[in-house]
């Protein structure tokens, strides 16, 4: 396949150009056929490319110098899309410049730009910010949606399903996805009405890629006892900070912990193989590259304290979706059911938006 250029918007994220390009010179080690339009600084940028000599033919050079601050607010942000190498970089996929965008910066400001330049998809109303975060088994779970909506009614939930779902087919390879949604409980009476009113048209419908099997609660997200969980962006964000603290968690007490005594550092060094598999495990950047699902485009977050790996895995989220076209998929499925009963009343703002 011959694929489309990645623009990557180089000066986003907590360490800039040298780290991302660093990572798309990484990316490009491991698929030789990628090629970037890379966002920002150009005086910067050469500057980095010149410790990754195999990147200068596969790489165009947009400049910028204007940045989207992290703190920045998504409203102003929004103002300057058109001179921040985030608004250009989103732009790009636009123009049809480049297939896919990735950027470490503003997720707010991101989302924003995003959905103004590409525009929601025919039959959606609102995209959905989706990552996978790592199980028990060998397989991640996709989980949607993580903080592009405050809120989310009934039929959010069901569009989410049907995205989160054809994200899961390209990553994990099941042709039935097993779907569910994040609740306080697993019985069927649990959660809000809008849950309750989710549950029944999922099951309801038939014709659908994916298996709907009722609820998970928080705290078996990560068993791998499901391949999609849905919710809404407030729930999925607070569940996904929590799940990221309870990481930093374990792996600082054990820190403390082998450094306690001698005999707990004698512990370690028998113990490191085991160690340094839940260290891996658990390491974000195996993981880093979350999606907007329900645009006109493919556009990647990636972490902003994402080191090189991480920004690497980020770029090649972007080119995997590319290449299993990712928005057809999505309308094809939405194609199945329909109508959803009308656009969605009481459409709350976005996390986004703020």
């Amino acid at each position: 396949m011959n694929l489309p250029r990645i623009a990557v918007d180089a000066m986003g994220g907590d360490e800039g150009v040298r780290v991302m390009v660093e990572g798309a010179a990484l990316a490009r080690r491991r698929h030789d056929r990628f090629k970037f339009l890379l966002v920002g600084d150009e005086a910067r940028i050469k500057a980095a490319l010149e410790n990754h000599p195999g990147m200068s033919g596969a790489s165009e050079i947009l400049h910028c110098e204007d940045v989207v601050g992290g703190e920045e607010k998504p409203s102003k942000a929004l103002r300057r899309a058109k001179t921040t190498s985030m608004g250009l970089a989103v732009d790009a996929v636009k123009q049809g410049l480049a297939g896919a965008a990735v950027s470490a910066g503003n997720t707010g400001a991101l989302m924003a730009m995003s959905k103004l330049a590409l525009r929601t998809m025919p039959g959606l109303d609102r995209p959905a910010l989706a990552a996978l975060l790592p199980t028990l088994t060998d397989d991640d779970v996709v989980m949607l949606d993580l903080g592009a909506n405050s809120e989310g009614n009934s039929r959010n939930l069901v569009q989410f399903a049907i995205m989160g779902a054809a994200y899961s087919r390209i990553v994990s390879g099941r042709e039935r996805p097993r779907v569910r949604l994040l609740n306080i409980g697993t019985e069927e009476t649990k959660g809000t009405e809008d849950i309750q009113d989710a549950a029944n048209r999922l099951r309801a419908e038939t014709g659908l890629a994916m298996d709907f099997e009722g609820f998970v609660e928080a705290d078996k997200i990560n068993r791998g006892e499901c391949d999609v969980v849905v919710c809404d962006g407030f729930s999925g964000n607070i569940a996904l900070k929590a799940i990221e603290g309870a990481a930093r968690f374990v792996t600082d007490l054990l820190k403390q912990a082998f450094a306690s005594s001698i005999r707990s550092k004698v512990g370690f060094l028998v113990s490191r193989p085991a160690t340094e598999l839940l260290r891996h495990h658990l390491d974000p950047n195996n993981h880093n590259g979350a999606v907007f699902l329900g645009l006109n485009g493919v556009v990647v977050k990636s972490h902003g304290s994402a080191n090189a790996k991480g920004v690497a895995n980020a770029v090649e989220v972007a080119a995997r979706l590319l290449e299993d076209d990712i928005t057809n998929r999505i309308a094809h499925d939405l194609a199945q059911i329909g109508d959803l009963g009308g656009r969605a009343s009481g459409a709350t703002a976005g996390l986004a938006a703020k």
